[in-house]
């Protein structure tokens, strides 16, 4: 099978070869420092560090509706706007045309190892937590709900709108075989908004754009953080298929989400936390994760960056162990 085929079937729950073997979360800077300090090439090229460690490539499309005239934050989490009239003095640097049309132009240059099965590919767009996080800043964000629903409410709708402008540009050349909504609007107790908030404020905007992706034949899922466990049936009811990345220091269990929910598709789950303790606890943690690999529609992968203390000797560890379960869970 090509590394497409292969990405295919187990979205759809049928039995390949073997599992992908893929790194959804691309490396900090410090880890690739890291590396090259200890002998690692210096990144060039397509996909350098996969063919370095030997994975099979992924490839990610990310569009931002914000141009690169946006003002930037002065701090993590900081507010670029406040109100009705900050958000429409910002709105000339919002939804830029020119990000729909470089999207088009690398999926072109694209297209062709695409569909010569020798990558998998990943479309992510920024959804309706996440965006406007971004606009208001982390905590007045949450006010936002509150405070500026109307606001919210257009913010939401006009980057919807956007969304669907970019999809119907991008998608008659660009097939990803997933996409993910850019949200991390969980952490590690649970959700950070209520089921009340969840309906009203993002589950229309979801129903707006999630059709026309089901209609190219891609399959949804969401990028959240932290405890997603208690989220998953409220993804369920927008259309979304799938999440990522599962994080384990957050007490998510892939076992037991495939025991309750048995579609539903994982990537990730795979505790970054041990693997700088080398291969014995690795593998331990490939043991637990097992059941899930054979269960159908789970890549596994880490569950969030790689972080520097991983050596570059004990990531290629991982990599030959990701390869052994891989095949294992397929057998």
């Amino acid at each position: 099978m090509t590394n497409r085929e292969r990405f295919i079937a187990v979205l759809n729950g049928e039995k390949p070869d073997r599992l992908p073997v893929v790194e959804w979360a691309s490396w900090w800077d410090q880890t690739v420092n890291k590396w090259m300090e200890q002998g690692m090439p210096q990144p060039e090229g397509d996909d350098p560090i996969q063919r370095f460690y030997g994975l099979d490539p992924l490839r990610q499309i990310w569009i931002s509706p914000r141009a690169g005239s946006c003002p930037q934050p002065k701090g993590h989490g900081a507010a670029l706007m406040t109100d009705e009239a900050d958000y429409e003095a910002l709105k000339p640097h919002l939804y830029p045309e020119e990000s729909i049309q470089q999207a088009v132009n690398i999926a072109k240059a694209w297209q062709e190892g695409h569909e010569r099965g020798d990558y998998a590919q990943w479309l992510t767009i920024e959804g309706f937590f996440w965006f406007p996080r971004t606009l208001f800043g982390i905590e007045d964000h949450l006010y936002s709900f509150y405070d500026y629903p109307e606001l919210l409410h257009q913010i939401n709708e006009d980057v919807a709108q956007y969304h669907l402008k970019c999809l119907e540009a991008l998608l008659p050349v660009f097939r990803p075989e997933f996409m993910t909504f850019a949200e991390d609007m969980s952490y590690n107790l649970g959700p950070m908004l209520s089921k009340e908030c969840y309906d009203e404020f993002m589950l229309p905007y979801y129903k707006k754009v999630i059709p026309l992706l089901k209609e190219y034949g891609v399959k949804v899922l969401i990028d959240t953080d932290g405890n997603v466990e208690p989220l998953i049936p409220w993804f369920k009811e927008a259309g979304i298929e799938g999440v990522l990345p599962l994080e384990r220091q957050a007490g998510v269990d892939v076992n037991r989400i495939r025991e309750n929910h048995p579609d539903w598709i994982m990537v990730g789950g795979y505790n970054k936390l041990i693997m700088h303790k080398g291969e014995e606890a690795m593998r331990e943690e490939f043991e637990r994760i097992l059941p899930a690999m054979k269960s159908g529609r789970y890549v596994p992968s880490v569950d969030h960056q790689t972080p520097p203390d991983v050596t570059m000797e004990n990531y290629k560890i991982y990599v030959k162990l990701l390869k052994e379960y891989a095949q294992k869970a397929a057998e």
